[in-house]
């Protein structure tokens, strides 16, 4: 065997030896490749059903939100409502005792007024008849003097 041949040979078993583990590396390495892919892919799977659960759990959130919000609200309302109503009985009890209390003066300035016309009619009735028992006292006296029985002191 010449020189050439056997370079020739030795390379072809170098080339058997590079080429099978070649293919054998590749077919592994495809596979682990492959494997990392399916990996990603089920992980960015994962990915999207975590942010869709997200998403549904902020949504949940917000509804609840929304429910606690409008609770509050009617709640709010109906208090409102009954402050509101309370508020207009005490206005109506109010107005009442003041009407009642208008009514009680008025009644009380009326007794007050009767009382006073009555006690200047008794003293106008009474001045009057002490100005004219005075004034006939001083026309009997003015006339016992004139006709001289009594003289005056």
């Amino acid at each position: 065997m010449n020189k050439k041949e056997q370079a020739e040979k030795a390379a072809s078993r170098a080339e058997e030896t590079v080429v099978e583990p070649a293919a054998d590396t590749t077919e592994r390495a495809g596979n682990y490749i492959a494997e990392l892919l399916s990996q990603a892919e089920n992980a960015y799977t994962m990915y999207r059903q975590a942010q869709k659960e997200v998403a549904r759990g902020y949504k949940t959130q917000e509804q609840e939100m929304e429910k606690a919000y409008k609770e509050a609200e009617k709640r709010a309302n109906e208090a409102y409502d009954r402050a509101q109503e309370k508020a207009r009985k005490v206005l109506a009890q109010a107005e009442q005792q003041v009407e009642e209390t208008y009514r009680k003066a008025i009644e009380k300035g009326r007794e007050a007024y009767r009382q006073s016309m009555s006690e200047a009619v008794k003293s106008r009735k009474d001045t009057v008849e002490q100005g004219w028992k005075k004034c006939s006292e001083a026309r009997e006296q003015a006339w016992s003097v004139f006709q001289g029985e009594r003289v005056t002191q």
